[in-house]
């Protein structure tokens, strides 16, 4: 599996942004995928997943304000972030590993592919 991400960028406080990650790999849909952000001098968190069957959960810092979506027509995940916060500001990834249930509290060392990330700046 190949992941790229894109959307990100800079935006004032209480704005939106929404980022994307194209998968290749024909069993996409059937992996749980996962959004992770890691600001400088900090530890990689879990923001929110979706499972393979379209569940989602989400950190307690974003809940509802974020949004995690998946279009297995295009293999495409999506992250829609709304009412943005200077603490938003970090490196976001996306994640998947070969199975099909996860939440966004799994550590990152349990997942096996990675994307490049994109930077989401809030000021």
């Amino acid at each position: 599996v190949q992941l790229v991400e894109s959307g990100g960028g800079s935006v004032q406080a209480g704005g939106s942004l929404r980022l994307s990650c194209a998968a290749s790999g024909d069993t996409y849909n059937d992996y749980c995928m996962t959004w992770f952000r890691q600001a400088p001098g900090k530890e990689r968190e879990g923001v929110a997943a979706i499972d393979s069957d379209g569940s989602t959960s989400y950190a307690d810092s974003v809940k509802g304000r974020f949004s995690v979506s998946r279009d297995n027509a295009q293999n495409t995940l999506h992250l829609q972030m709304n009412a943005l916060k200077a603490e938003d500001t970090a490196k976001y990834y996306c994640a998947s590993d070969t199975r099909r249930y996860c939440n966004a509290g799994y550590p990152d060392w349990t997942y096996n592919y990675w994307g490049q990330g994109t930077q989401v700046t809030v000021s």
